[in-house]
């Protein structure tokens, strides 16, 4: 057992190796819940099969010696020399593969159950979401706000709260599911969405903006100075950026073809118009002119739904950002 237990480590720092250095993309959840499994299936070989030998082992090694001292004891040797507590001991101490292993699977058990269902760490990699996050946030994602899911297969089995527009939600990437992406949501199933000369309209009805100050957005290159505006899509305003001079045309640019329903959106130099299709949405940046969203890759189907997050806990590089709610 030793030895595959050391074979499990190299596979898994082998894995781990690999996905650091970019040779493959992981899976952090699926990675957990193996760990999680195999952890387990130690922990439960411990506790009914290796620990109660090593007691037994133990408690032979009591036996055989108390026989002896009787045999002494029968030829009248009183005082028998030999003390076997060090030996039981080391009989009953766990093996290095057990308590690496074994040992492990309560702590591994906690995190895989709190990580699947309660809240979850990202970090933020880009500037699309500026000003509401910004680059280097380290925010919080409620796992269970819109529904509880299987770990893995991420199925929802119990539905609680509906997505609306204006919830900042990470979800699994359409063109990569094994990357998570964050952007707001501005469309709903049955909404049209109309992004036309930089003005949202849902529903055909302009969404109005109020101009507050001039940002410094040092997300991308160039750093530029980006009016910030106000805007409201659900029951709370946010910040948006709008650049009014900057030159975008829109097209599908899906890597992988036409994405699903894409037929339901129209395209022109300055303006897209979708129809959002049932249990998808429509996901844009709060950085408008620097954020590849759905105005691009298409619609985000609902089983790709990680969470809606609402929290920066941490920034290393600005920590007047920790304890930052957003919606």
């Amino acid at each position: 057992m030793s030895a595959l237990t050391g074979v499990l480590y190299a596979a898994l720092v082998a894995y781990l190796g690999g996905w650091y250095v970019g040779r493959w993309s992981g899976n952090f959840a699926l990675l957990l819940f193996v760990l999680t499994t195999v952890s387990m299936l130690y922990w439960l070989a411990e506790r009914f099969h290796f620990a109660p030998a090593r007691r037994a082992a133990a408690q032979n090694l009591l036996d055989n010696d108390a026989k002896r001292r009787e045999t002494l004891a029968a030829q009248g040797i009183a005082r028998v020399d030999g003390d076997i507590e060090p030996a039981r001991q080391q009989i009953l101490q766990q093996p290095w593969w057990l308590d690496w292993t074994a040992g492990l699977f309560p702590v591994i058990l906690v995190v895989f159950l709190f990580r699947s269902f309660l809240l979850e760490p990202f970090k933020i990699p880009s500037g699309s979401m500026v000003p509401t996050l910004l680059v280097g946030d380290l925010i919080l994602v409620n796992k269970f706000h819109y529904g509880i899911r299987l770990p893995v297969l991420n199925k929802k089995i119990i539905p609680i709260n509906d997505v609306k527009r204006g919830d900042v939600m990470v979800f699994r990437y359409p063109e990569d599911p094994s990357t998570d992406f964050i952007k707001r949501v501005v469309g709903i199933p049955g909404d049209e969405i109309s992004y036309v000369n930089q003005k949202l309209y849902v529903n055909g009805q302009l969404q109005p903006t109020q101009f507050v100050d001039n940002f410094y957005d040092d997300s991308g290159s160039p750093r530029v100075y980006r009016p910030r505006f106000t805007e409201k899509l659900g029951d709370k305003p946010h910040q948006i950026l709008v650049q009014p001079d900057a030159v975008r045309s829109f097209h599908p640019d899906r890597a992988d073809g036409p994405f699903p329903f894409q037929e339901n959106c129209r395209y022109t130099v300055e303006a897209v118009t979708c129809k959002v299709p049932a249990g998808h949405y429509f996901m844009m940046g709060d950085n408008r002119d620097n954020s590849r969203d759905s105005r691009y890759w298409g619609f985000v189907p609902d089983e790709n739904i990680v969470g809606k997050a609402f929290l920066v806990w941490m920034n290393f590089g600005n920590l007047k950002r920790i304890g930052t709610f957003f919606d």
